[in-house]
């Protein structure tokens, strides 16, 4: 399967190696055809893994993951086009956290509202799913490094491409235990876990841990 994965950042990096481990072709998108962080991944993962604008990746992509950064999200996925994304499934992995008045940073988006909305509302015709947020981007691909059974939730309105995106979370990330928090709005729970996850991480000293809903 072809997959384009849009940002070069850490978490960009872990899915598009995961991805490419497990047989797909990748190709990670940026603002130029030349970013060094992708000309980096692509030397270090071999002939399935390519790099190209955002509108690339777009293109290239049957599936693709949103990796940006989530105060410009929406900017690089307008830069990547709806024509591109259209018909395909945009699992979204970003949070709106907002860094300028320092740590922790703050949600941009909040309440109300939610960056998956927002991106949902932007391109209707792409099918988002909001997953994978809540966690460090190592154990997004590895929940393995957690013992024990824990949970990764996903978002969304079209119920086909959650069912989808549930199959990749199991079948290719290992993942055992995938909550549904039911349409794109519910995305808002998810997000606004962060502030939360963001004082764990200091509390606890390390990003290696996750959450387990029990019942």
């Amino acid at each position: 399967m072809k997959l384009g994965v849009l940002g070069t950042g850490m978490a960009g990096h872990a899915i598009g190696t995961k991805l490419v481990q497990m047989g797909q072709d990748v190709m990670m998108g940026s603002r130029s055809s030349t970013n060094e962080k992708a000309a980096a991944w692509v030397k270090a993962n071999g002939p399935k893994a390519s790099q190209g604008t955002f509108a690339d990746a777009a293109k290239f992509g049957e599936i693709l993951f949103n990796c940006t950064h989530g105060m410009a999200s929406l900017d690089a996925l307008k830069l990547a086009g709806a024509e591109n994304m259209k018909g395909k499934i945009l699992i979204d992995l970003a949070n709106p956290l907002d860094f300028s008045k320092g740590m922790p940073p703050t949600l941009a988006v909040s309440n109300t509202d939610s960056l998956a909305e927002q991106i949902q509302r932007a391109f209707p015709d792409t099918k988002v799913v909001k997953s994978l947020n809540t966690m460090n981007c190592k154990l997004m691909v590895n929940p393995s490094l957690v013992r024990g059974d824990h949970d990764v939730f996903v978002s969304g309105n079209d119920k086909a491409a959650k069912s989808r995106v549930t199959e990749i979370l199991r079948n290719w990330f290992g993942w055992k235990s995938v909550v549904d928090l039911g349409d794109i709005g519910s995305a808002r729970g998810a997000e606004q876990l962060l502030p939360l996850w963001l004082r764990l991480v200091g509390a606890l000293g390390t990003a290696n841990f996750n959450l387990k809903i029990v019942k």
